[in-house]
């Protein structure tokens, strides 16, 4: 089991390693965005399901997206309604994203501001960060910072005993069609 300090996390996110930590809906295990090959491994996950990016400002987020002025004046009101929350925006990428984070489609990109002081924290520090749930693809997301060390012992895992998640149910995730939103997956917001 790899428990480590809130500066320790931060030092190994920002050298490369994967990070676990709590979010507002389940705990994140994370990685800088062009390592994101190794959360694909950890978890044994498909380069079908693409992460997220997740990061602490809107500003930082949408440069990572394309799109027309227009259109950026819609993802922003909607992302100053709903972030920080449990609200992931699928938006058409730019050239920033890394293809390790959607191998399969690199045109869009999900982005997400966390409602968690401590994410939050370690997101102004580290800067955007890759994510998706810890779980091994196909399982339950796991709970706790325990569970998540012991089932990952080669992540970087917060030692936090606060209770968590805050709601444990994934997060809303809506993709922006060209003209509206079509929501992938109902979750926590209500959207």
């Amino acid at each position: 089991m790899t428990q480590v300090t809130l500066d320790a996390l931060v030092a190994g996110a920002i050298s490369g390693k994967i990070a676990s930590f709590p979010t507002d809906t389940v705990p994140a295990l994370a990685t800088r965005p062009d390592q994101s090959e190794l959360i694909f491994i950890a978890k044994q996950r498909s380069q079908d399901k693409p992460l997220i990016l997740m990061g602490d400002t809107i500003n930082t987020l949408l440069s990572f997206c394309q799109g027309t002025p227009a259109e950026m004046a819609v993802w922003q009101q909607v992302a100053q309604t709903y972030w920080p929350g449990a609200l992931t925006l699928v938006l058409p990428a730019s050239e920033r994203v890394p293809r390790a984070m959607h191998p399969k489609d690199p045109t869009s990109i999900g982005l997400r501001i966390p409602k968690h002081p401590i994410a939050l924290q370690i997101l102004a520090e580290t800067g955007p960060l890759a994510t998706t749930s810890a779980n091994r693809s196909g399982r339950p997301p796991l709970l706790s910072m325990a569970e998540i060390a012991a089932e990952f012992p080669e992540v970087l895992t917060l030692a936090y005993t606060e209770p968590q998640p805050a709601s444990g149910l994934p997060s809303t995730v809506a993709k922006w069609t060209s003209k509206e939103w079509e929501i992938l997956r109902q979750g926590a917001v209500k959207f």
